[in-house]
């Protein structure tokens, strides 16, 4: 029989480290955490490399007694609950008494803590669980942790972290949902001794959200606040008009807990259905408050889910506050003008600001002793092409269209018109078509609805889809202009400010060789803010902020799917951008007159392959002298 050991505390408290402590991120939540459960009113948070030299977390809560600070750091000490009957009543944020022990066993760490009462405080050091130092100090009330080198004694571990870059945006992910749900806490975040962001905790989270996700977003909010049978909800939706391309900017407070919840998520996008359009998703920051009794938060290791007891009940109570909150407000979407004032008086905010009384002594020794997922473009434009001409003409390949699949309104419904059973795609018309002696055959009839124009030829009848044609030609000579090495910027002046969430800047910084190259102008312009000071010439006329957003979201949510970043493929990014033609591309209900079509018909009838969009639609179909006359019953 193999023999059983009893490992010993260091091992024992390494792999509980491992359950805890996953990244620098994971020490930044369950050390604020701590803070905000201290009752502090202003927590600071510092980072370099990543968070993987150095962590400082600074706050002026009540501190540690000094007869209580070598069993804080004990597994399974806390002093938040004292039995398990406490686990259904738990209104902190942290309650297990895993954290300090297990970011102790991975790392360099000091204490210093000081309650209101003490005339001085206690530094506390350990080095990888063994106690190093306990002395007293002068130091402010409060608490402020230092963790330097990360996972130094876990190697194996240290090797699998990301770039330092990435590891701070997933830190400034923490540090944003720390700040929205405790917009009565001040926040400060400095990432390698540049300010991030600063939140003034005045209890406004209007406020938060502005710090966020910049101006932009708050000309576009409907405030919220009802109280049901079951909880009370109180925030911010986006209006319909701001919208994004993935679900990050879903986001939901339980008794002021960020969690993740697809209960919630599918409450608000069923609220929102009748003003999206299709793979849309709304912007939304929920704060519910719920009896603790109705609600664990005890099903995820890092408390990121929750189960409600009354789950439908919730859904429905949040749904119908959904609806009532957007039928009561008028949804048409304002215009807002950038003027050249604005944007001069928007000055890059300056680095650092001014530290900590404590910490004004200390900061020269803390800067001393701190040593694919791939999908076949191929095959994705195939299935497209076939989920939209399914919806267009009813069948592809013998297949109904689903009766209860509920269509955009852009596209026709099969019950509701009589469409031609066999209309094909331009693809499979001959050859002739494309020669030049076909074109000079070509007889442009005029324009439909302001959209479409009808081209005869031969026996048959070309319907062509100005904004798609628009399309496919605007994304051919980018994507021909970037093979070539010729791609023109368009500058703009005044420059566009975008604010990114640190996670966004992530993104971009990965992907910042490939927006260059594509022709974008892009820099730091202080803060979370960045100037776009050009884009590629063919997609000038687009929304440059709208462009450079929509391209982030798409990016992130690619890295999403695949599980990876995007770093290692950068034409992922060349697609993504070059796709978002369709944003500089005319639109459909524009009047063009006989030339302007000509001369884009000539353009889309020299490229390789014609009869798609970037997105897969149809650009020209096309109806035979058969299938009308079969219509007008001259043929039985």
């Amino acid at each position: 029989m193999t023999e059983i050991h009893i490992l010993d505390h260091l091992t024992i408290d390494q792999i509980a480290a491992g359950e805890v402590v996953e990244r620098p991120a994971s020490v930044v939540k369950e050390l604020v955490e701590n803070s905000i459960d201290a009752g502090a009113s202003a927590v600071t948070v510092e980072i370099k490399d990543g968070g993987t030299t150095l962590i400082r977390v600074t706050d002026n809560g009540q501190g540690i007694e000094k007869d209580q600070i070598k069993k804080a750091f004990l597994r399974h000490a806390t002093s938040k609950i004292k039995d398990a009957s406490d686990l259904s009543k738990c209104q902190s944020l942290g309650f297990r008494g895993e954290a300090l022990a297990s970011i102790a066993a991975v790392s360099m760490i000091e204490c210093i803590s000081k309650t209101m009462d003490d005339l001085t405080g206690i530094r506390y050091q350990m080095h990888g669980g063994t106690e190093i130092s306990f002395e007293e100090v002068g130091a402010p009330a409060g608490t402020t942790f230092l963790i330097r080198n990360l996972f130094f004694n876990t190697p194996a571990r240290k090797k699998f972290l990301k770039s330092p870059q990435t590891e701070a945006g997933y830190v400034a992910d923490i540090m944003e949902h720390v700040a929205l749900s405790k917009p009565g806490v001040s926040f400060s975040f400095i990432v390698n001794g540049i300010q991030k962001f600063h939140t003034s905790g005045n209890g406004n989270l209007k406020d938060v959200i502005y710090k966020i996700y910049g101006k932009d977003v708050i000309h576009d909010l409907i405030e919220v606040n009802e109280k049901t049978p079951v909880f009370q909800v109180s925030g911010y939706l986006g209006k319909p008009s701001l919208t994004r391309a993935n679900r990050n900017y879903e986001t939901f407070f339980v008794n002021q807990r960020f969690i993740k919840s697809s209960l919630l998520s599918k409450a608000l996008e069923e609220g929102y259905q009748s003003y999206l359009m299709l793979h849309r998703f709304p912007f939304s920051v929920l704060h519910l408050e719920i009896d603790t009794e109705q609600v664990d938060v005890n099903v995820h290791p890092t408390k990121l889910e929750v189960r409600f007891s009354q789950q439908n009940i919730v859904y429905q109570q949040l749904l119908d506050t959904i609806i009532d909150s957007l039928k009561e407000k008028e949804l048409i979407p304002s215009v807002q003008l950038d003027s050249v004032k604005e944007v001069v008086q928007n000055e890059p905010r300056k680095a650092g600001s001014v530290p900590e009384p404590f910490e004004m002594n200390r900061q020269m020794a803390v800067k001393e002793e701190t040593p694919q997922y791939h999908v076949q473009p191929a095959l994705m434009q195939e299935t497209m092409q076939n989920s939209i001409l399914s919806k267009v003409l009813g069948t592809v390949g013998g297949t109904e269209v689903p009766k209860n699949e509920k269509n955009i309104s852009n596209i026709i419904k099969q019950k509701e018109h009589i469409i031609v059973e066999k209309a094909e795609q331009l693809g499979l018309f001959s050859e002739k078509l494309l020669s030049e002696d076909a074109r000079e055959e070509h007889k442009v009839l005029g324009q439909l609805f302001d959209t479409y124009w009808l081209v005869s030829f031969s026996d048959k009848l070309f319907i062509v889809d100005q904004h798609a044609a628009h399309e496919k030609v605007k994304y051919e000579s980018l994507m021909e202009r970037f093979s070539n090495n010729e791609i023109i910027s368009q500058n703009i002046n005044p420059p566009i400010i975008v604010s990114m969430t640190g996670m966004e800047e992530e993104m971009f910084r990965m992907n910042q060789e490939a927006f260059h190259k594509l022709g974008f102008e892009v820099e730091a312009f202080g803060g979370t803010e960045y100037a776009i000071r050009a884009i590629p010439s063919e997609l000038f006329g687009a929304d440059a902020r709208e462009l450079f957003i929509v391209t982030l979201d798409e990016l992130s949510e690619f890295a999403n799917r695949s599980n990876s970043g995007t770093e290692h493929n950068p034409s992922v990014v060349i697609e993504k951008v070059a796709s978002m033609s369709c944003k500089a591309a005319v639109k459909g209900n524009h009047p063009m007159n006989h030339e302007e079509f000509t001369a884009l018909f000539e353009q889309l009838l020299t490229l390789e392959n014609p009869y798609n969009c970037p997105h897969g639609r149809p650009t020209i179909i096309s109806m035979s002298k058969y299938e009308i006359e079969k219509k007008f019953k001259r043929i039985l």
